[in-house]
């Protein structure tokens, strides 16, 4: 018995001085397993999604835990990421759904992997409609932030002396997604109790939320109202707008008599400021994928690891960016 626990000890010890030679940690077997957090979202290649995983990444760096980004922009390549991640052995999964609809699935499949689910910028819903709130969500409160577009036109409109009676508001809408219609609606909203009226709000639907789909819908209104002196634009994020913009363009309305206000920042919108001639988009509320991406990361990672929840609802707020202050503006929100 003593030669056994010999022969142990010295077998033991000869492990570990092996170990360490090779350069290798001796990690218990008891050792929690490392914490991975999956980061789906919908669209790869636009920026603010970009922004949401760098910021995930920085999360992920400073508090030791594993990020694994997948791209899922339908509802099948979102059921086969979370596949993917169980069989990584993640723990987690922040989520940006390509379409809200699948929340019955998602959540089934998440709970079939052992995720813990969080969602980000688009909140899921039931076969019935209704919003699954028992799914943690962070999110733009978009009625807040369509407001924020209202006052900024309404700015634009008192700066410029424009009466109301002259003006006209093009709404390029993308109502088929709850958010984009909750910005919209926030936005009318504004502008009817400062005194548009109702019947001068024109809407015009767009089947994709880019700006070619924006231009064909904008440049039909444009066409059936050209009684019309001023005209205002708004819609659910910059392209929309943008393709108003330039609709506009096309029928002789420039930045004199055409004004619209974006939602989010985007490149196209910083590329649009950055034209030597100011056109007639003239500003962009600006949201934070900082909040978006490292704080839904990092809550996640404090759910896995000290089992503390997120909150069922966290909703955040823009900021104006204009020509003069878009700089400014990034930097405060790390950008």
């Amino acid at each position: 018995m003593r030669r056994f626990f010999i022969k142990t000890a010295v077998s033991a010890s000869l492990a570990a001085g092996l170990g360490a030679w090779l350069g290798l940690a001796a990690t218990p077997a008891w050792a929690a397993p490392e914490i991975k957090i999956g980061f789906v979202i919908k669209q790869a290649e636009e920026a603010w999604f970009q922004d949401e995983w760098r910021f995930a990444e920085a999360a992920a760096k400073e508090h030791g835990f594993k990020l694994i980004k997948i791209a899922a922009p339908d509802g099948d390549r979102l059921l086969a990421a979370i596949d993917n991640l169980a069989a990584q052995r993640a723990q987690g999964l922040v989520v940006c759904v390509p379409d809200v609809k699948l929340g019955p699935a998602l959540v089934a499949r998440a709970r079939q992997a052992g995720l813990k689910l969080l969602t980000v910028d688009d909140r899921l819903v039931n076969g019935a409609g209704q919003v699954m709130e028992q799914v943690p969500y962070v999110g733009v409160s978009a009625r807040a932030i369509g407001e924020q577009v209202g006052q900024a036109l309404l700015a634009e409109i008192k700066k410029r002396g424009w009466a109301l009676k002259d003006v006209a508001a093009l709404r390029v809408s993308y109502d088929q997604l709850a958010t984009a219609k909750e910005r919209t609606d926030g936005a009318s909203a504004v502008l009817s109790q400062a005194g548009l009226p109702a019947a001068q709000i024109f809407s015009a639907p767009a089947p994709k939320a880019d700006v070619e789909n924006a231009f064909n819908a904008s440049a039909i209104v444009l066409t059936q109202k050209p009684q019309f002196k001023h005209w205002i634009a708004f819609g659910p994020n910059d392209e929309l707008v943008l393709g108003a913009v330039r609709a506009a363009e096309g029928k002789g309305l420039r930045a004199a008599n055409f004004v619209g206000v974006g939602i989010g920042g985007s490149t196209a919108a910083a590329n649009e400021f950055a034209k030597a001639e100011p056109t007639g988009f003239v500003a962009t509320v600006m949201l934070s994928p900082r909040r978006h991406g490292y704080d839904t990361a990092l809550a996640m990672y404090r759910w896995i690891k000290d089992g503390q929840a997120p909150a069922p609802l966290t909703l955040t707020s823009g900021e104006v960016a204009e020509r003069s202050n878009l700089q400014q503006v990034r930097a405060r929100l790390g950008l």
